[in-house]
């Protein structure tokens, strides 16, 4: 790890961090959830999931993967599509309804999709991008390209049924696939180690012959040089491999959630390894100053801060829009 690329890390976690802040300020009563109601101030409406705290994960895979490579993200993915190169101010826009948003307005956070870059998509069904990232990859694969697919989960995903298809499927066909479950801890509200048996996901994983690594998903170059061996080793016809990185969410289950069901020592604790933190641990053994850092979140606030202008600028999608890019199901004369 040199500093030149620890600084490029971190000022992708930064460029994150500050997407997610200022997503949730916007969302502020947006939500008729957890006792909120709805506000006529909030500028994104309904669920709004961030990834606060789990920058990391998103920065050290994403750092290792070319443009031409496939993502599959989660509801929780606003990080991963930021690391892979999608445009803030468009993806903004679609948090905030607008005609301008990846999806003219009608996908919202859940479901921001840059093909340009790769990204295929988050998804909001828990574990849903699994057989999708499998089937991309066998695309690759027949194809002969040299692509790979990136394929982010969370851990309450383990659990269902889409996790071992698509793990079984890209194991049976050496599918060219990076596995990466983002375990922060939690399955929407309840603790995922209570409800999970076994050893995980990395253990789930060897038991279908997938090498699996274990790494601590808050260090950014831990994340780093875990992913770049492992992307190597399925861009070199390897096969599936799988990243277990393991992170925390700070935030509740989606933006108003108080997540009052945590124990508050489980969360300090988890607060005094903030990724960026431990990266600029990281980079002061380097010499680099503060200021440097500094310098760099301001420039993430700047440019969020543009993309925030840009969206409350932005043009609502006009009625008709409402029956386009939809499916026909023709007369119904089939029920």
């Amino acid at each position: 790890m040199t500093p030149e690329r620890l600084l490029s890390l971190y000022r992708t976690m930064a460029l994150i961090r500050a997407f997610e802040n200022a997503a949730e300020e916007a969302s502020r009563g947006g939500v008729a959830a957890f006792g909120a109601a709805v506000g006529a101030e909030a500028r994104v409406r309904g669920p709004l999931h961030l990834s606060t705290g789990q920058e990391a994960v998103a920065a050290g895979v994403c750092a290792n993967l070319e443009r031409a490579d496939l993502v599959t993200s989660t509801h929780r993915g606003h990080g991963h599509t930021l690391a892979k190169g999608a445009d803030p101010a468009r993806m903004m826009c679609e948090l905030f309804g607008r005609a301008t948003g990846y999806n003219g307005g009608k996908g919202g956070s859940m479901h921001i999709a840059d093909f340009s870059v790769g990204m295929l998509g988050a998804n909001g069904v828990v574990a849903a991008g699994i057989p999708i990232a499998a089937g991309a990859a066998h695309a690759i694969r027949l194809r002969g390209g040299r692509e790979i697919v990136a394929c982010f989960f969370g851990d309450g995903a383990v659990n269902r049924g889409p996790f071992l298809e698509g793990l079984n499927w890209a194991r049976i066909y050496a599918l060219p696939v990076l596995f990466v479950c983002e375990d922060n801890r939690y399955s929407a509200t309840t603790a995922t180690e209570s409800m999970t048996a076994g050893g995980g996901a990395a253990a789930r994983a060897a038991s279908l012959g997938i090498a699996a690594t274990t790494v601590d998903g808050n260090d950014v170059a831990a994340v780093d040089e875990a992913a770049a061996e492992l992307v190597a080793a399925v861009r070199g016809g390897g096969g599936p491999r799988l990243l277990h990185a393991v992170t925390y969410r700070v935030k509740g289950h989606v933006s108003v959630d108080p997540a009052a069901y945590r124990d508050p020592e489980e969360v300090a604790r988890a607060l005094a390894q903030d990724p960026l933190a431990v990266a600029a641990r990281r980079l002061a053994a380097f010499g680099v100053a503060e200021t440097e850092l500094a310098r760099i979140r301001a420039a993430a606030e700047a440019e969020i801060a543009a993309a925030v202008a840009a969206a409350d600028a932005a043009p609502f999608p006009e009625a008709g829009l409402a029956y386009t890019d939809i499916q026909d199901v023709g007369s119904g004369l089939w029920r």
